[in-house]
C-alpha cells in the first residue's frame, strides 16, 4: 500500500507537454509567446517560474487554466489532456484550478459587492443554498485577513493589498487543488508582500494546494518555491530544485539573474563576480531556430545560433537547454 502511496505521488497533478501558444499578429508575422515548453507541477509543490517580462510565463498560466487553448502541445490534468474534457469534466476543471491574477485593481468586478465576488464560484460549482455561501465567504475572508462587515463593500473602497487578498478567497471559494499565481504582489507595497505570501504559504500547509508562482523577485522566488524553472523568451533555459538552482546556476541567463539579486553589504557584492547582459532582448515574433540566448550570451559560439539547444539532466532533476554543457 506504501508502494502504490509514493508511486501516486510521483505522478505529476499538471503536466506541459511540447506546449506551444502563438499569436498571428498578421499574415507573416508570429508572436511565439510560449515556444515548445515541458515541465510538470506534482501535487503539493511550489513551483517558481522567473524571467524578465515578456518571456512568456503568464501566457503559459494561462494556458494551463485553459484560458488560453494551447497552439500545439497538451495540457495534462491528473493525466488526462485538457483539451478532451466533456462539459461536465470542464466543469469540474473550473473548480479544481484557480487563478490569482496579477492585478488586483482590474481583475475584481467594479460593480459587484465583496460578498457577490467571492459567492459567484460557489453558486455556480456546488448546489449550496445562498446562507451556506455567504457563511463560507465569511469564513473565507476571515481567512485572509478580512472582516465580514467587508461583505457588502465594492473593490475600489480597498487598498491594493485587500483587494489582492479578495482574490485569493475568490479563488479558493471552490475549493480549488491547484492555483496559478501570476505575480501576485508585484502591484503591492513591500509591507504587504511578505504578509501575502506567508498567507499563501499558510494556506498551502492547511489546505494541500499546488502552486505555479509567477515572479520577478528571485529572493521571493527562492522563499517560496520548492522548484524553479526560468523562461527566456518563450523557452524554458534551467530548471531545478530551488536549493540547487541558486546554489549551482548553469544557464549563463540564469547566472545573470541570480547576479542582480540585491545584496544589502557592499563588501558583498563588490566581491562577487560580475555578471552582465548586453543588447535588447529580441523580438519573440518569428525567432530563429536558434537558441534564443544567443545574441546576449557572452559564450556563444556559431553552434548556438543554428541550432536549438536540447534539454539535459546535468544533476538529478536539474534540466538545462544549452550547446555548452
Amino acid at each position: 500500500m506504501s508502494e502504490e502511496k509514493n508511486m501516486t505521488a510521483l505522478e505529476p497533478l499538471v503536466k506541459a507537454d511540447d506546449l506551444c501558444k502563438f499569436f498571428q499578429l498578421s499574415r507573416k508575422a508570429i508572436l511565439k509567446a510560449v515556444n515548445h515548453v515541458n515541465f510538470e507541477i506534482r501535487k503539493g509543490e511550489t513551483v517558481g517560474m522567473v524571467g524578465e517580462s515578456g518571456c512568456g510565463k503568464s501566457t503559459t498560466g494561462r494556458c494551463l487554466v485553459n484560458l488560453y487553448t494551447p497552439t500545439e502541445g497538451h495540457v495534462y490534468y491528473k493525466g488526462k489532456d485538457i483539451q478532451t474534457y466533456t462539459k461536465s469534466e470542464m466543469m469540474k476543471f473550473r473548480s479544481e484550478v484557480q487563478m490569482i491574477f496579477q492585478n488586483p485593481y482590474a481583475s475584481l468586478n467594479p460593480r459587484m459587492t465583496v460578498g457577490e465576488i467571492v459567492t459567484e464560484g460557489m453558486k455556480l460549482h456546488s448546489k449550496m443554498s445562498d446562507a451556506e455561501c455567504q457563511e463560507k465567504a465569511e469564513a473565507l475572508l476571515a481567512r485572509v485577513g478580512l472582516n465580514k462587515e467587508h461583505m457588502s463593500r465594492f473593490s475600489h473602497e480597498f487598498s491594493g493589498g485587500q483587494r489582492q487578498r479578495i482574490g485569493i478567497a475568490r479563488a479558493l471559494s471552490v475549493d480549488p487543488e491547484f492555483i496559478v499565481c501570476d505575480e501576485p504582489i508585484s502591484a503591492l507595497d513591500v509591507s504587504i508582500q511578505a504578509q501575502v505570501i506567508n498567507m499563501l504559504k499558510e494556506l498551502q500547509q492547511e489546505l494541500g494546494l499546488t502552486y505555479l508562482f509567477i515572479a520577478h523577485d528571485l529572493s521571493v522566488v527562492k522563499y517560496i518555491s520548492d522548484r524553479v524553472i526560468v523562461m527566456y523568451l518563450g523557452t524554458i533555459v534551467e530548471e531545478a530544485p530551488a536549493d540547487e538552482l541558486y546554489a549551482h546556476p548553469t544557464h549563463p541567463y540564469t547566472q545573470a539573474l541570480l547576479y542582480a539579486i540585491p545584496v544589502a553589504d557592499p563588501h558583498v557584492t563588490k566581491a562577487k563576480k560580475r555578471i552582465t547582459i548586453k543588447g535588447e532582448i529580441p523580438s519573440p515574433i518569428n525567432p530563429g531556430e536558434c537558441c534564443q540566448f544567443a545574441d546576449r550570451c557572452p559564450h556563444a559560439t556559431d553552434l548556438c545560433r543554428a541550432e536549438v539547444p536540447v534539454r539535459k539532466e546535468i544533476e538529478p532533476g536539474h534540466f538545462v537547454s544549452c550547446h555548452l554543457l
